[in-house]
């Protein structure tokens, strides 16, 4: 992976394990711990509505998107359930995606 870090002691760390801290495709193996999560009966989805986005934003939203379907960290979906996605700048000025 690359680093933006201004630390040269955290740089040197990264590139010294760069095995460690190396880019993954996709997400990890199934482990054998099956989850539930019980739902109230009768209870609806919860579904809200997207924050308005600059178009600086949305560019921002598809390109993260985009780059996440191709590591394979998330695939497209049609469940009821959604959250909105708003940005927090970095130090650096890049934009941090975060769903509320």
């Amino acid at each position: 992976t690359t680093s933006t870090s201004a630390d040269p002691e955290v740089e040197a760390l990264l590139q010294g394990y760069a095995d460690v801290f190396r880019d993954v495709p996709g997400l990890p193996p199934m482990r054998p711990v099956d989850h539930t999560i019980p739902l109230v009966p009768g209870a609806q989805p919860v579904s809200r509505p997207m924050y308005r986005l600059s178009p600086l934003e949305l560019d921002e939203v598809k390109r993260q998107v985009t780059d996440l379907l191709a590591k394979g960290m998330i695939h497209p979906s049609t469940s009821p359930y959604s959250a909105p996605i708003l940005f927090v700048s970095k130090k650096d000025g890049t934009l941090r995606m975060c769903i509320d």
